[in-house]
């Protein structure tokens, strides 16, 4: 996928961050609290379903709707981009 100058510009801002306190802070400011909540969110949401886990525990885990992780199932199974498997394999070495 291409990708936009805007988009361009974030994710290159977004590599300027140093720590998880400056990265936490750059998201405080520039998304509102309910982006923050549905972005990081969905980021547990795929954790849990490549941990197999089903959607009644996801729910009950998460407080995310069954259309939300049927959307990050979709994503991670058809539309990936590799985003999320970029991230997962460097996280599980932390």
């Amino acid at each position: 996928m291409k990708m936009d100058v805007n988009l361009d510009y974030l994710a290159k801002a977004l590599l300027t961050l140093k720590t998880e306190k400056e990265c936490v802070a750059f998201l405080e400011d520039i998304c509102t609290p309910q982006e923050l909540k549905a972005i990081s969110q969905r980021l547990t949401v795929a954790k849990l379903l490549r941990e197999n886990r089903v959607y009644t525990e996801i729910v009950e885990e998460t407080g995310a709707s069954t259309a939300t992780i049927s959307r990050v199932n979709k994503t991670l199974n058809y539309q990936a981009a590799g985003g999320y498997e970029i991230v997962f394999d460097r996280l599980k070495d932390k």
